[in-house]
C-alpha cells in the first residue's frame, strides 16, 4: 500500500550524482606512465648517452689541445678550426669529400634506377607489365659485389689497377690500347680519384638496384597500363610514374650513400692509404686518422670530426630540401 503521508513521486530517494568519465580523459595512470618511461624514456636516454653526448664531448675536445693519451688538456678556443681552414692538406681533403658526395650518389642511383626499371617494368611493351626475362638472376648477380666486405673489394681492385701486372691494363693492351701499358691508374693524380669512384659505384649499385626493385614492385600495375595507353614511352613513364612514386626511397638512398662516401675510409685505405699522388684521393676521415693516431693531436682531430659531421648534416639538409621542392612542384602540377 502507498503511504498517504508521502506525496506521489517523492517516495524514491534521489540517486547520488555520478561523475562523468570522458573517453579521452587525461588522467595519468600507472600504465600510461610506465608505457612512456619504457617506450620513450629509455630509448631517449640511450640516444642521449650514446649519440648526443659523444658529439658534445667531441666538440669540447676540439676546443682543446688534448693529445689523446694524457689527462691534461688546455682550452684553446677556436684555434684548431683556424688551423684546419688554413691547412692546404685539410682543404684538399674537404674538396675531395665534396667531389665524392656530388658524383658517386648521383651516378650510382641513376644506374640503380635504370637497372631496377629494366628488371621490373622494362620487358615487352605489349601485354602485362613485366621486367626482363631472368630478372631474378640479374638481381642476384648485381647484388653480389655488395656481399663482399669493402676492405676485400679495395684490395682486389688494387690488384686490378696494378700498372705492371693488373688485369685492367692487360685487357686494354690486348684490345690494342697501347697507352694503357703500364699506366698507373692509382698513381696518376688525373685518374686516381675517378678510379676510386668507379670502385665505390661498382660495389654499391647492386644493393640500391635491389632497393629500387622492391619500391617499384609496390607501384600498382594499373598506373603503368594507363601510361602505356596514353602513349608514354619508357623514358616518359620513368620520369612521370616511377620516380615520383618512389621519391622517398630515392631520398633515403641518396642520404645513406652520401654519408658513406663522405667517410669512404675503408675504400680509401685499401686503395690509396697514403692519400694518393698530391693528396688527390685524401679524405677527411683519412686526415683525421693520421692526425689522431700518428700525430697524437686528438684535439685537432676532434675538430676535423666536427667539420665532417657538419658537412654530412649539410648534405642531408640539401637532399631533404631538394626533395621537398621537387615534391611540391609535382603536387602543384597534379
Amino acid at each position: 500500500m502507498t503511504n498517504p503521508a508521502v506525496p506521489a513521486g517523492e517516495g524514491a530517494s534521489p540517486s547520488p550524482a555520478r561523475k562523468s568519465h570522458k573517453p579521452g580523459g587525461r588522467t595519468l595512470t600507472f600504465d600510461k606512465v610506465s608505457f612512456f618511461v619504457v617506450c620513450l624514456g629509455v630509448p631517449l636516454a640511450v640516444f642521449l648517452l650514446f649519440v648526443i653526448w659523444p658529439f658534445v664531448q667531441a666538440f669540447y675536445y676540439s676546443l682543446t689541445n688534448w693529445s689523446g693519451f694524457s689527462t691534461s688538456m688546455q682550452f684553446i678556443g677556436l684555434d684548431n678550426y683556424v688551423t684546419l681552414f688554413t691547412d692546404d692538406t685539410f682543404l684538399k681533403a674537404l674538396r675531395n669529400n665534396v667531389l665524392l658526395a656530388l658524383v658517386v650518389p648521383f651516378v650510382t642511383l641513376t644506374l640503380a634506377l635504370a637497372l631496377a626499371t629494366m628488371l621490373t617494368v622494362g620487358g615487352r611493351s605489349t601485354g602485362a607489365v613485366q621486367g626482363l626475362r631472368r630478372s631474378g638472376l640479374y638481381r642476384v648477380i648485381s647484388f653480389f659485389p655488395y656481399a663482399i666486405p669493402a676492405i676485400v673489394i679495395g684490395l682486389i681492385w688494387n690488384q686490378v689497377y696494378d700498372p705492371s701486372a693488373g688485369l685492367l691494363n692487360g685487357i686494354l693492351t690486348k684490345l690494342g690500347i697501347s697507352s694503357a701499358h703500364g699506366f698507373p691508374w692509382l698513381g696518376d693524380s688525373r685518374t686516381a680519384i675517378w678510379s676510386v669512384m668507379f670502385v665505390i659505384i661498382w660495389s654499391m649499385v647492386g644493393f640500391y638496384t635491389i632497393l629500387f626493385v622492391a619500391a617499384i614492385k609496390g607501384i600498382p600495375a594499373e598506373l603503368y597500363d594507363a601510361a602505356r595507353i596514353d602513349g608514354a614511352g619508357r623514358l616518359r613513364t620513368a620520369f612521370s610514374v616511377t620516380i615520383p612514386l618512389i621519391r622517398e626511397n630515392v631520398q633515403t638512398a641518396y642520404i645513406y650513400l652520401g654519408i658513406l662516401v663522405l667517410d669512404a675510409f675503408v675504400y680509401m685505405q685499401a686503395l690509396e692509404p697514403g692519400g694518393g699522388p698530391q693528396n688527390s684521393t685524401l679524405t677527411m676521415s683519412q686526415d683525421l686518422y693520421v692526425t689522431a693516431f700518428q700525430q697524437s693531436k686528438f684535439g685537432l682531430a676532434s675538430a676535423m670530426g666536427v667539420v665532417l659531421a657538419l658537412v654530412t648534416l649539410t648534405f642531408a639538409a640539401v637532399v631533404f630540401s631538394v626533395n621537398r621542392l621537387a615534391g611540391g612542384r609535382t603536387r602543384a602540377k597534379a
